[in-house]
């Protein structure tokens, strides 16, 4: 193997952008009307894809504002992409965030706890969850989980839920197939959860792979995962 080849993935890779949009948007890979203001990526080959389909749906929104939040939590993420808008008024994008995982932005506020703005940050961040999510749904969704997936780690099917049924990066689990509970649209929000908590899919990604690479060179690993979770604990 060519050792210049072997550590392209290791060098350094620029930032991944999400843009919110200002026009009507669709996917396309997905093909989904995204609607305005929908966050896309855009790629060289796939042209501009939504969140779930750029593989960039579980991670959270921390927004600018306190730097030493943002880049305590970009230390500890092991993927992250900045949030850029358009300014009619400055004729440019103008920065409004990062997505980060979420056990990295958990990890830096409570390096931050003393600061009485950043448990204000959090009480506002699970108030919004809480409102954009129906709760019943959310049950119901995890309750399907588990039936599917008996052996998987305890209270993970409704982390699983909670993730796919998050309304602004149009996850899976607000389709009409999920919402009828269809256990294909379950699966692939489990097949999610399993990518990127139990493989190096997210750290691959970081490295420069592309997603289809990425989930090629972790496959295994998922089904595996799937088999286990299948099964009665």
């Amino acid at each position: 193997m060519d050792p210049k080849k072997s550590s392209d993935k290791d060098t350094p890779n620029p930032e991944i952008l999400v843009f919110i949009s200002s026009r009507e948007s669709v996917c396309d890979e997905c093909h989904e009307n995204l609607g305005e203001k929908a966050w896309i990526i855009l790629n060289r080959q796939k042209g501009a894809l939504c969140l779930a389909c750029a593989d960039l749906d579980h991670l959270v929104f921390l927004p600018s504002g306190d730097a030493t939040l943002t880049r305590r939590t970009k230390k500890h993420s092991v993927l992250s992409a900045v949030v850029l808008k358009w300014s009619r008024s400055r004729k440019r994008y103008e920065r409004q965030g990062l997505l980060v995982e979420e056990q990295a932005l958990e990890t830096a506020e409570e390096e931050c706890l003393a600061d009485q703005d950043i448990r204000e940050r959090r009480r506002e961040r699970e108030a919004e969850r809480r409102e954009e999510s129906d709760q019943l749904y959310l049950e119901k969704f995890a309750k399907r989980v588990y039936e599917l997936y008996p052996g998987c780690p305890k209270k993970r099917e409704k982390e699983i839920a909670a993730h796919a049924c998050r309304k602004y990066s149009q996850r899976v689990g607000r389709s009409a197939s999920a919402k009828r509970l269809d256990e294909e649209a379950v699966s692939l929000a489990v097949v999610a959860h399993i990518r990127h908590r139990e493989t190096d899919y997210d750290e691959l990604i970081s490295r420069g792979y592309e997603r289809f690479e990425a989930r090629t060179m972790v496959r295994k690993n998922v089904e595996i995962a799937l088999e286990k979770w299948r099964l009665p604990k």
